[in-house]
């Protein structure tokens, strides 16, 4: 069981296309799209399909829901505030479209609806690279990506599980930029394409298992 996902958006369209975006990262995750008005399929937000949508949403590890504006903040915490029968949820605040990203690889890698809120909401925000900054006491290796599409979305989702239960800080740098290896969206951020060198950077009792998680991907090109 995973925790499941809804987004609560004030387009019908947005909320659709985000899910199917971040279904992609976390094809076991149950992300719901609640957007829109249901008559008409206008702008706006509905308390009836907000908890609908929860209720589909729930495999068993809860709920948490993201919203994009404030009136969508408001019909989520009103359509949790009334779900019975034991279903947890909980309403993240975060940007939606990075935090339903973040959420989704998050709740793939088995995260509970906690860590699932806080991937949500600290989702875009600049890591804190200081603690690995310095490399006198880590492990370090160069890879080149042959992979097509680089470390773009899907990719850096797989990255990222892999490294989820592994103890160790680790980054990659990719010429003068450097972005935390746990955080998708950091590595996305790098541009990192096919032929680049990157070098992998990892701190920690698991740092050895790290560096080998990170070169097994890059050189199975993730999966492709």
């Amino acid at each position: 069981m995973t925790v499941g996902i809804v987004l609560v958006s004030h387009s019908a369209k947005l909320a659709q296309g985000l899910a199917d975006l971040a279904a992609q990262m976390a094809p076991d995750v149950r992300i719901i799209p609640a957007g829109g008005l249901p008559d008409d399929g206008g702008i706006g937000t509905d308390y009836d399909e907000v908890v609908a949508a929860t209720q589909r949403a729930d495999a068993g590890d809860g709920v948490v829901l993201l919203y994009d504006l404030g009136s969508a903040q408001m019909t989520a915490e009103l359509a949790v505030e009334s779900l019975s029968g034991g279903l947890a949820a909980v309403v993240a605040d975060g940007p939606l479209v990075e935090g339903a990203i973040a959420a989704a690889v998050a709740a793939q890698g088995g995260a509970d609806r906690k860590a699932v809120a806080s991937a949500a909401a600290g989702a875009g925000l600049a890591p804190d690279l200081a603690a690995v900054d310095s490399p006198s006491d880590s492990q370090e290796k160069e890879l080149t990506l042959t992979n097509e599409v680089g470390l773009h979305a899907r990719p850096a989702a797989v990255l990222v599980r892999s490294l989820a239960s592994v103890e160790a800080e680790v980054t990659i740098r990719l010429g003068d930029q450097e972005a935390d290896a746990h955080s998708v969206l950091a590595l996305m951020s790098l541009g990192a394409r096919q032929g680049d060198r990157i070098l992998v950077r990892a701190r920690g009792p698991e740092a050895s298992d790290a560096l080998a998680k990170v070169t097994g991907l890059v050189e199975s090109n993730f999966g492709e």
